[in-house]
């Protein structure tokens, strides 16, 4: 079963932050699971800053993501 990370109402997301997202990516990938990760314009450009928008599977909405998790 996929599933989505949603970060809209998150502030400030700091190296902990980015770290926990990490091993949770990591996580669902070892029990190949799908996943997404999405957020407002700041959790967005932190993601972006430390190139892990891809490994995130760092989507603009909740309905990109859904969609894009279903194919």
């Amino acid at each position: 079963m996929p599933f989505v990370i949603d970060l809209n109402k998150i502030d400030f997301l700091d190296s902990s932050g980015l770290g926990a997202l990490v091993q949770t990516a990591k996580e669902c990938k070892k029990l190949k699971l799908k996943f997404s990760v999405i957020g407002n314009s700041r959790v967005v450009q932190t993601i972006k800053l430390v190139r892990l928008g891809e490994f995130l599977n760092l989507e603009s909405s909740l309905e990109i993501a859904l969609q894009k998790l279903k194919n």
